[in-house]
Protein backbone atom coordinates (compact mmCIF):
# COMPACT_ATOMS: atom_id res chain seq x y z
CA UNK A 1 0.00 0.00 0.00
CA UNK A 2 1.35 3.27 -1.09
CA UNK A 3 2.72 5.82 2.02
CA UNK A 4 2.98 8.85 1.13
CA UNK A 5 -0.77 9.69 -0.82
CA UNK A 6 -2.03 12.77 0.93
CA UNK A 7 -5.69 10.04 1.12
CA UNK A 8 -3.86 7.79 2.51
CA UNK A 9 -2.09 9.42 5.54
CA UNK A 10 -5.59 11.22 6.22
CA UNK A 11 -7.16 7.86 6.58
CA UNK A 12 -4.59 6.62 9.12
CA UNK A 13 -4.28 9.60 10.83
CA UNK A 14 -8.28 8.83 11.54
CA UNK A 15 -8.04 5.73 11.78
CA UNK A 16 -5.86 6.39 15.41
CA UNK A 17 -8.86 7.11 17.09
CA UNK A 18 -10.35 3.62 16.55
CA UNK A 19 -7.01 1.79 17.33
CA UNK A 20 -7.01 4.00 20.82
CA UNK A 21 -10.54 2.85 21.94
CA UNK A 22 -9.79 -1.05 20.78
CA UNK A 23 -8.51 -2.63 23.84
CA UNK A 24 -6.47 -5.42 22.11
CA UNK A 25 -3.84 -2.78 20.67
CA UNK A 26 -0.73 -3.20 22.97
CA UNK A 27 -0.30 -0.09 25.57
CA UNK A 28 3.36 0.66 23.87
CA UNK A 29 1.33 1.52 20.96
CA UNK A 30 -0.94 3.95 22.53
CA UNK A 31 1.83 4.79 24.76
CA UNK A 32 3.60 6.39 21.38
CA UNK A 33 0.42 8.28 20.34
CA UNK A 34 0.46 9.64 23.54
CA UNK A 35 3.92 10.65 23.58
CA UNK A 36 3.11 12.42 19.76
CA UNK A 37 0.25 14.65 21.16
CA UNK A 38 2.19 15.63 24.28
CA UNK A 39 5.50 16.96 21.81
CA UNK A 40 2.95 18.95 20.05
CA UNK A 41 1.95 20.64 22.76
CA UNK A 42 5.79 21.07 24.88
CA UNK A 43 6.79 24.57 24.62
CA UNK A 44 9.90 23.63 23.27
CA UNK A 45 10.98 21.93 19.78
CA UNK A 46 13.94 20.74 17.98
CA UNK A 47 13.32 23.32 15.97
CA UNK A 48 12.76 26.64 17.75
CA UNK A 49 9.54 28.55 17.22
CA UNK A 50 11.08 31.83 15.91
CA UNK A 51 11.68 30.05 12.61
CA UNK A 52 8.01 29.98 11.92
CA UNK A 53 7.69 27.77 9.09
CA UNK A 54 10.85 25.70 9.50
CA UNK A 55 9.41 25.01 13.05
CA UNK A 56 6.10 22.97 11.90
CA UNK A 57 8.94 20.28 10.08
CA UNK A 58 10.11 18.21 13.70
CA UNK A 59 6.17 18.18 14.51
CA UNK A 60 5.04 16.93 10.95
CA UNK A 61 8.41 14.79 11.45
CA UNK A 62 7.27 12.90 14.32
CA UNK A 63 3.63 12.21 13.65
CA UNK A 64 4.95 10.83 9.98
CA UNK A 65 7.02 8.92 11.84
CA UNK A 66 4.32 7.60 14.81
CA UNK A 67 2.57 6.78 11.26
CA UNK A 68 4.62 4.99 9.63
CA UNK A 69 6.07 2.77 12.79
CA UNK A 70 1.81 2.09 13.10
CA UNK A 71 0.70 1.54 9.33
CA UNK A 72 -0.04 -1.80 9.44
CA UNK A 73 -2.44 -1.54 13.11
CA UNK A 74 -3.50 1.31 10.85
CA UNK A 75 -4.77 -0.43 7.80
CA UNK A 76 -6.26 -2.93 9.93
CA UNK A 77 -9.03 -0.26 11.04
CA UNK A 78 -9.44 2.19 8.00
CA UNK A 79 -9.62 -1.18 5.18
CA UNK A 80 -12.31 -3.21 7.38
CA UNK A 81 -9.63 -5.66 7.70
CA UNK A 82 -9.98 -5.11 11.98
CA UNK A 83 -13.32 -6.75 13.45
CA UNK A 84 -14.43 -5.30 17.21
CA UNK A 85 -13.46 -7.72 19.77
CA UNK A 86 -15.94 -8.45 22.70
CA UNK A 87 -14.11 -11.14 24.13
CA UNK A 88 -12.59 -9.13 26.90
CA UNK A 89 -15.64 -6.84 27.33
CA UNK A 90 -17.90 -10.11 28.11
CA UNK A 91 -15.49 -12.27 29.58
CA UNK A 92 -16.62 -14.11 32.68
CA UNK A 93 -20.58 -13.24 31.72
CA UNK A 94 -23.53 -15.38 30.15
CA UNK A 95 -25.94 -13.20 28.24
CA UNK A 96 -28.91 -14.46 26.05
CA UNK A 97 -31.28 -12.29 25.38
CA UNK A 98 -34.88 -12.79 23.94
CA UNK A 99 -34.73 -16.57 24.77
CA UNK A 100 -38.03 -18.10 25.95
CA UNK A 101 -37.65 -21.99 27.55
CA UNK A 102 -39.40 -23.78 29.61
CA UNK A 103 -38.00 -26.87 32.15
CA UNK A 104 -40.51 -30.04 31.95
CA UNK A 105 -39.96 -31.61 35.03
CA UNK A 106 -40.84 -34.70 34.36
CA UNK A 107 -38.55 -34.84 31.08
CA UNK A 108 -35.62 -33.72 33.81
CA UNK A 109 -36.38 -36.16 35.76
CA UNK A 110 -36.24 -39.20 33.11
CA UNK A 111 -33.07 -37.98 31.58
CA UNK A 112 -31.53 -37.81 34.98
CA UNK A 113 -32.89 -41.34 35.97
CA UNK A 114 -31.34 -42.82 32.55
CA UNK A 115 -28.27 -41.70 33.58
Amino acid sequence: MQFWSFRVLMSRFKAIRFMMADKTVPKTKKALVIAGIVYLFLPFDLIPAFVFPLSLIDDVAVWLFIIWYLKKELDSYWTGEKSKDLSKKYKDKSIVDDVEFEVDDEKAEEEKDAR
